[in-house]
């Protein structure tokens, strides 16, 4: 909800806030009007920066007093729509709450405020021998990183950021505040809170802390680049890797045509071939037989190219190639603005569902890429489109439908990292039938003003109210 008294609400905020701590600014409500999608920007009334859980507290008392909408925001890399503030009202930046707070390094765990990024806490780790597995390619904050149970290319051997949570602080709609779970590694212990609320994208509470599992810094990494004649194969080989038990830590599926985007951006010169980029971590001796069974395993499906990292900055390069990707399409298409859709289905599903989003691409007569964490039966589209052009942006919509029915028919999601937000809400109640009204029920209880980012991920408990 919009602010209909501005001044009032200013006016009890500085009673409990710094007086740089609250900004109606325009520049500023523009840099929280919008994130890394397509969709279209919309300001926040005002934007506040808290320091303490205690001042997030204030904030959503304050908020739920005077009824206005609220939107946590982090970094806003997210790619759905999921900070825009579609009511308007107070955008709560995290970024003044970015303290590493304590390394339990014999528990293998880290406490840390929402506004800590991922780099900062491995940086930070390193000195300990530990680091923190969720990769998701955007240097994102890890509180918006929980908010969507982020994931990216090191998931299909350390799992997603559901699975790395422990513990969350959380500032409730009222103000109240929990924690959702301890530092034991197990529990029978009432509900499942943490599974609850990380993913929920802001729309249950405010994450201000987070109890984290973090890992030992692996004794050997060795990456490797092959190169297949087609994407079955490439998507074939990588099933018969993990039916194999190989102690596989990334994978990752880029199509040709992202190659050739790959070469042009980065100045290399990759076999412009449906590709994989993988990565082992382990011991040196383990893993020189694991590689090697890999071999035999990629060859016997029409790999016609291996090449290995194992120097480290060599090995960073060619990971670079695959996090820069996106840029290398926006750099190649001047003027176009990059719709970033992803699936996530079976694995057994997903050299069809890749053939299907190319074919409909070309059907569609839209240029993109497809790229994926094949491990985990994710796959990305980055598709380029003039916004200025209403046909052209139809045709990416319709391909990003098309896709998402897809997967769902086939038992899979139509987000598997990417979350909710605005862009795939029209598909909550095919995905999740009946389940969705529980959803909603539960977000009534938890937010009966849905004060907390409105419209987004789970809305009211009347249907299609924001």
């Amino acid at each position: 909800m919009a602010i209909a008294n501005q001044e009032t609400i200013l006016n009890h905020l500085k009673e409990y806030l710094k007086a740089d701590q609250i900004s109606i600014n325009e520049t500023i409500k523009e840099l929280h009007g919008q994130d890394e999608s397509y969709h279209k920007m919309k300001l926040p009334d005002l934007v506040v920066f808290p320091e303490t859980a205690e001042q997030v507290s204030t904030i959503m008392k304050a908020a739920t007093q005077y009824g206005i909408s609220v939107v946590p925001f982090g970094l806003g890399s997210s790619l759905e729509g999921h900070v825009i503030p579609q009511s308007g009202g107070m955008t709560i930046d995290f970024s003044l709450m970015n303290k590493v707070l304590k390394v339990y390094e014999e528990d293998f765990l880290v406490k840390v405020q929402p506004g800590v990024t991922r780099s900062q806490l491995n940086k930070e780790l390193k000195k300990y021998g530990l680091f923190f597995t969720v990769d998701p390619g955007a240097d994102a904050t890890l509180g918006g990183m929980a908010a969507t149970n982020a994931s990216g290319t090191t998931s299909v051997k350390y799992g997603v950021m559901r699975d790395q949570v422990r513990d969350l602080e959380v500032v409730m709609a009222d103000g109240t505040i929990i924690h959702t779970g301890n530092k034991a590694a197990k529990s029978s212990s009432g509900l499942h809170l943490n599974g609850l609320f990380v993913g929920s994208e802001g729309t249950l509470g405010c994450f201000t802390e987070m109890t984290l599992r973090v890992y030992g810094i692996p004794e050997f990494i060795t990456a490797a680049r092959a190169s297949f004649a087609t994407v079955k194969d490439a998507v074939e080989a990588v099933v018969s890797i993990l039916q194999a038990g190989i102690p596989i830590a990334r994978v990752e599926l880029v199509d040709q045509q992202s190659m050739q985007q790959v070469n042009k951006y980065n100045d290399t010169a990759y076999a412009e071939k449906p590709t994989l980029f993988l990565e082992f971590h382990g011991n040196e001796a383990g893993l020189k037989q694991d590689v090697e069974f890999m071999q035999e395993i990629v060859r016997g499906h029409a790999c016609e190219e291996v090449a290995f990292e194992t120097d480290t900055a060599a090995r960073n390069l060619l990971w670079e190639a695959r996090h820069t990707l996106a840029y290398a399409y926006i750099h190649g298409y001047p003027g176009k603005k990059m719709m970033v859709t992803d699936v996530c289905l079976p694995i057994s599903e997903l050299a069809g569902a890749v053939g299907h989003a190319r074919e409909n691409l070309m059907k569609l007569g839209l240029p993109g890429g497809i790229v994926g964490h094949v491990g985990d039966g994710n796959f990305h589209a980055l598709i380029m489109m003039d916004m200025n052009n209403p046909e052209e942006v139809a045709r990416a919509q319709e391909f990003n439908e098309r896709i998402v029915v897809y997967a769902l028919e086939r038992g899979g999601t139509s987000t598997g990292e990417h979350g909710v937000g605005i862009g795939k809400q029209k598909y909550q109640q095919q995905e999740h039938g009946d389940a969705l009204e529980v959803m909603e029920k539960i977000k009534a209880v938890l937010d009966p003003g849905n004060l907390l980012n409105p419209g987004k991920n789970i809305k009211s408990v009347k249907r299609g109210v924001e």
